[in-house]
């Protein structure tokens, strides 16, 4: 039987022209972003494109909203292999490799068009080659999230009107490390419960991107915005180094282009929507601040002082951002 099957599916493949392998593979992909989201979207694109290029032989489904766990279970399941696929914040990654903190310098870039050069340029490429031995994890591309802004329920005026807040964070060292120099108190959550926590006065504040500011209406507990642009907040598209070396060449090479144009066009999107967004947010019945960077000169200085030693890139980034 083990022999038939072979027979037919290489019979299939001698058809389509796609034979790099004999058995047909679902891989998994992990994320935390709801679906409606830009990333959680083209994950979807991305395993569409997979199952086209392959003729039906391998497809991708998508596992949106922490569905199989948070950001650094599902690293820990794509060093184990169990896990094929995941678009993931930087963030855990930065808690493995230091270098990839420096991508959250505040004010590294001015606008969502200078994160964009910045993630498709030469210096977050070479970053990529420092994964495999010190995540276990394949690096195929970087997407984003747009710049973060700050909503809170109460009045703000100055960055002295956070300090002693409770902010909700994505819960790694180099944002903690930001808030923490403002005198705040940073305080990790993930995103499904951010809502309520907003809602009820568990957090003050929230560092988010304008688009699911707007797409799931923080603004309705707030008093005002912070529009900020303080910190780029880039994503990664990784496979899992084990499942990678039981590829063959020709889908390595599927993965890998299918996975980099569609997060190409994330960072597109969000270079295309941002303004519009912003200009959303302006036109809310909520109180907008548009402050400039020596709004947080202060934490900006203390962050500087130790992400520059922590991850040395950070002054190939800034040259490369200039």
């Amino acid at each position: 039987m083990k022999k038939l099957k072979v027979a037919l599916l290489l019979a299939v493949a001698s058809v389509t022209g796609f034979s790099s392998t004999v058995y047909a593979k679902d891989f998994r992909l992990g994320m935390i972003t709801p679906p409606p989201h830009v990333w959680t979207k083209a994950a979807v694109a991305f395993g569409e494109d997979v199952k086209q290029k392959t003729e039906g032989t391998h497809s991708v489904s998508v596992f949106p909203s922490r569905q199989l766990g948070n950001e650094a279970q599902m690293i820990q399941m794509l060093q184990a292999g169990t896990l094929d696929m995941a678009f993931l914040t930087i963030a855990e990654i930065s808690n493995r490799v230091p270098d990839f903190g420096a991508f959250y310098a505040p004010y590294l870039v001015k606008d969502v068009s200078g994160a964009a050069k910045l993630l498709k340029g030469k210096v977050a490429k070479s970053m990529l080659k420092q994964l495999p031995k010190k995540a276990g994890v394949i690096g195929i591309s970087y997407g984003m999230g747009g710049l973060r802004q700050i909503v809170s329920r109460d009045e703000i005026n100055s960055a002295d009107d956070l300090k002693g807040k409770k902010i909700r964070i994505t819960p790694f060292e180099p944002i903690k490390d930001f808030y923490s120099g403002l005198g705040t108190a940073p305080t990790p959550m993930p995103l499904p419960a951010v809502y309520d926590a907003l809602a009820n006065g568990q957090v003050d504040a929230i560092d988010m991107d304008v688009e699911l500011i707007l797409k799931l209406k923080y603004f309705e507990h707030a008093k005002t915005i912070v529009l900020s642009n303080h910190m780029m907040f880039p994503m990664i598209g990784l496979v899992s180094a084990k499942v990678w070396k039981g590829l063959s060449k020709q889908e390595r090479e599927i993965i890998s282009s299918s996975m980099e144009q569609q997060l190409n066009q994330v960072i597109d999107t969000y270079v295309t929507l941002e303004g519009p967004w912003l200009d959303e947010a302006k036109d809310l019945n909520v109180k907008v601040l548009a402050p400039g960077q020596d709004f947080f000169s202060a934490a900006q200085a203390q962050w500087e002082k130790k992400w520059g030693k922590k991850a040395p890139i950070l002054k190939e980034l800034r040259k490369e951002a200039m």
